[in-house]
């Protein structure tokens, strides 16, 4: 999820130089919601790829993958830009018609996926994914690289109107589960923080996504006052629960860096890897920090006094 929240900034880009621009994404199935909160993309186009590699020998999977080369080869289109830069984004690229851009073999994630892009450009990737990506697409698409703070397309107020679940006036969101467990928090940090927000009158709301993560959030919220345990939801259905918070708060998971996106002041805690290049980062009107790194795990208080710096109680 992160990867595709840090591609967001590229539709405000492009059309800002291309008003009249109709840009399709292709995104893994699980995620096109959240593009859809995004109402300046033209066309999500939804593939399955870790659902396809579990059933390969499957006829169904076959038969979507034929209807998914169909809906791809649709269009013509102008540009066809990988951003990924991994063998099976350029393979996908491939499938679609038109010229394929993106970075050459020294500086894709994967080198192979270079050779694949009929143009290619040399990115450095010693900056922020997000930087990244609005550099390629501007040399893609020949433009100025902008140096403004990114905008993400999805806008905090407009998410806020369709929330439609009871909760307390002051509330911060806790994004406590992650795909590696070298990522987590200790569940006694959070219930330690937990308990110092709560002592500001500020309510922890725990989502949860699998049985796992349900019963890390349940242990969380009891020994937390007042915490609550949000019943669960879908990316979309967060996303307007967020839109709703003071602040968010979480682990190295693509949640937190939704909130950032939608504009939520949010601390992101990170325990096993490194921010500087794939950390949040807070578009114009967000204050995004990033605690700790590889080896190095913040303690509660030195996320609680983020808070203050978020200045949002």
């Amino acid at each position: 999820m992160g990867d595709v929240i840090h591609n967001l900034p590229i539709i405000a880009d492009i059309h800002a130089e291309l008003p009249n621009a109709q840009i399709d994404w292709v995104v893994e199935e699980n995620f096109a919601d959240m593009l859809r909160l995004n109402s300046h993309i033209h066309k999500i186009i939804p593939v399955a790829i870790r659902r396809w590699r579990k059933h390969l020998f499957s006829q169904k999977t076959w038969q979507e993958i034929k209807d998914f080369k169909t809906q791809l080869q649709a269009e013509h289109y102008d540009y066809i830009i990988d951003t990924q830069t991994l063998l099976k984004s350029a393979l996908i690229a491939c499938l679609a018609n038109g010229k394929r851009y993106g970075q050459g073999p020294n500086t894709s994630r994967e080198w192979l996926a270079g050779l694949f892009n009929q143009r290619r450009f040399s990115v450095s990737r010693d900056q922020h994914a997000v930087d990244q990506n609005r550099q390629l697409s501007a040399l893609a698409l020949n433009y100025r690289a902008p140096t403004s703070a990114p905008d993400y397309g999805l806008l905090r107020s407009d998410l806020l109107k369709k929330a439609d679940i009871a909760l307390p006036e002051k509330y911060v969101m806790a994004f406590h589960a992650t795909s590696r467990d070298s990522k987590l928090w200790p569940m006694g940090h959070w219930v330690s923080l937990g308990i110092l927000l709560a002592k500001q009158g500020v309510t922890l709301c725990l989502p949860w996504a699998n049985e796992t993560e349900k019963s890390r959030a349940n242990i969380i919220a009891t020994h937390v006052p007042k915490a609550i345990l949000l019943p669960k939801s879908s990316i979309t259905e967060l996303a307007h629960i967020t839109a709703g918070a003071q602040a968010a708060v979480g682990v190295d998971t693509g949640l937190i860096h939704l909130a950032v996106a939608m504009d939520v002041p949010s601390i992101a805690i990170y325990t096993d890897t490194h921010p500087d290049l794939n950390g949040t980062y807070g578009g114009t009107d967000a204050l995004a920090i990033n605690l700790g790194g590889k080896g190095r795990m913040p303690e509660p208080n030195e996320v609680f006094s983020a808070f203050d710096r978020l200045g949002t109680f």
